[in-house]
């Protein structure tokens, strides 16, 4: 009985040990105690079961508050960073010529030739980078061609198709990124090959992100 009381006191109330240790070795100093205990100008105050409970809700609620605070930030930088894309994209390339609906939808003959535009001038560009088509000792103006056609004639063809929501970001995205990356690289690496392999890892991966190739499907 008097293990269980002091227990209860030592762990339960914010009492120290040894003003709790005589009152359970002697009986006989349990009224001197307790008028002690009602002079004391201090009130003692007991953390209940309840008030624990309700503490660690708080902590557990505060961490809650702070995850979606981070959430939230970032949520409003992608959006606006979105809107900056579409925005420019939509200014300096390309678009429909008419205001009617786009006439290049998938399966009709506009849409492939619009397709097939992008990727042959995709590779006609590798071939004058890589100074396979009218080589030259020097820098010309068949590899600078080459190093920016993926930006002049790629990205806008697959732009003139009426192409999904995600893939529409991803050319947006890449009409922004492909020119940093042609002017950035040339200060560390003076070579139209690798700008121009630069800006194919460039438009494979942003198209991987956007459309989710590398999601794995149950």
């Amino acid at each position: 009985m008097n293990t269980l009381i002091h227990s209860s006191n030592h762990y339960l109330c914010r009492v120290p040990y040894p003003l709790v240790s005589p009152v359970l070795t002697n009986k006989s100093n349990l009224p001197k105690f307790l008028s002690t205990f009602r002079r004391s100008p201090y009130p003692i105050a007991c953390a209940t079961s309840n008030e624990e409970v309700v503490e660690e809700v708080k902590v557990v609620e505060s961490n809650t508050n702070e995850e979606s605070t981070s959430s939230t930030f970032s949520t409003p930088i992608d959006k606006e960073l979105k809107k900056v894309a579409q925005k420019t994209a939509a200014t300096f390339a390309p678009r429909a010529s008419t205001a009617s609906k786009n006439p290049a939808v998938p399966g009709s003959t506009l849409y492939t030739v619009f397709e097939v535009q992008a990727y042959v001038s995709m590779l006609l560009g590798g071939a004058l980078s890589f100074n396979l088509i009218f080589p030259s000792d020097q820098p010309d103006l068949w590899r600078l061609m080459g190093m920016w056609s993926i930006w002049m004639f790629t990205i806008p063809s697959l732009r003139a198709r009426d192409c999904s929501k995600n893939e529409k970001e991803a050319l947006n995205y890449l009409f922004l990124l492909v020119p940093l990356l042609n002017v950035a690289i040339p200060f560390f690496l003076k070579s139209f090959a690798v700008v121009w392999s630069a800006d194919i890892i460039a438009f494979f991966g942003m198209y991987a992100w956007k459309l989710g190739w590398l999601q794995k499907t149950d």
